[in-house]
C-alpha cells in the first residue's frame, strides 16, 4: 500500500508507535542518507573497510524502534536530530568495540555521544572534497591532491571543520546545525561564515588543491 499523502510525519510516527512496519520504514527511508553521510564522516579512519555505515545505522534504527514511545511522550528535539543523536551513540560503541585502547582521544567518543558531534577527520574531509570534483583517474594523481587536501584542511581547527561537515555534507540547514551544537542560529550562522572565510583563506594560498569546488 503507497504512501497516504495527506499523512504527517507525526501520523507515521504515531502509527510506527503502535506496530506499523511501514510507517517505520517511510521515516527511516526518508533520513537514512544524511544519517549514512554523517556515519561516514565520523568513523575513524582506521576502520574504513572493516565497518560500513549502514550496518552501524542497522543497529541505531533498532535501538529506536525500541525507544520510540519514549521520544513521542517526550520530544525534546526534531525526529531527525533524535536518530542521528542515536546514530552518533552508536557510532560511538563501535568505535570502542573495534579500537579499545588505540582509539586517538578518549574525550573525542565522549563527545560523539552528546549531541553536539565530534570532530571530523580531516582526511575523510578531505577524501569528501575530492569526490566533488573531476580529476585525473590515475591514482597517483588523487592520492597527491588527497593530501594536499588533507594538509589544508589540518590547518582549519575542529570546529571549523565539525561545521563545514555539518552543513556541506550532511546537509543540514542552519537551525538543525545550531541544534546540533547547542547554540542560537545567529550563532551557528556566524560559525559556518567564518569557517568558510578561513577555508577560502586557505585555498588563495593552493588554489590548485580545491579547484572546480565552489565554496
Amino acid at each position: 500500500m503507497g504512501e497516504d499523502p495527506s499523512s504527517t510525519p507525526l501520523d507515521r510516527l504515531e502509527r510506527a508507535a503502535k506496530g506499523d512496519a511501514e510507517s517505520w520504514r517511510q521515516l527511516l527511508a526518508q533520513h537514512h542518507d544524511r544519517l549514512r553521510r554523517m556515519v561516514a564522516l565520523r568513523l575513524d579512519p582506521r576502520l574504513q573497510g572493516r565497518v560500513d555505515p549502514s550496518d552501524v545505522l542497522q543497529e541505531a534504527y533498532l535501538e529506536a524502534a525500541q525507544q520510540l514511545g519514549d521520544y513521542l511522550r517526550n520530544p525534546t528535539m526534531p525526529f531527525f536530530l533524535w536518530l542521528r543523536l542515536l546514530a552518533a551513540h552508536r557510532l560511538g560503541r563501535t568505535h570502542r568495540f573495534h579500537l579499545g585502547a588505540q582509539q586517538r582521544d578518549a574525550g573525542r567518543e565522549a563527545r560523539l555521544e552528546r549531541q553536539t558531534g565530534s570532530d571530523v577527520s580531516s582526511e575523510i574531509l578531505a577524501a569528501c572534497l575530492l569526490g566533488r570534483v573531476e580529476r585525473p583517474s590515475e591514482q597517483v594523481a588523487r592520492r597527491e591532491l588527497h593530501e594536499r587536501l588533507q594538509a589544508l584542511l589540518e590547518r582549519l581547527s575542529a570546529a571549523d571543520r565539525n561545521v563545514l561537515a555539518l552543513r556541506h555534507f550532511e546537509q543540514l540547514s542552519n537551525v538543525e546545525t545550531a541544534q546540533v551544537l547547542g547554540i542560537s542560529a545567529t550563532a551557528a550562522g556566524k560559525r559556518y561564515v567564518n569557517a568558510l572565510t578561513r577555508l577560502r583563506a586557505l585555498v588563495a594560498e593552493d588554489p590548485d588543491a580545491l579547484e572546480g569546488w565552489q565554496l
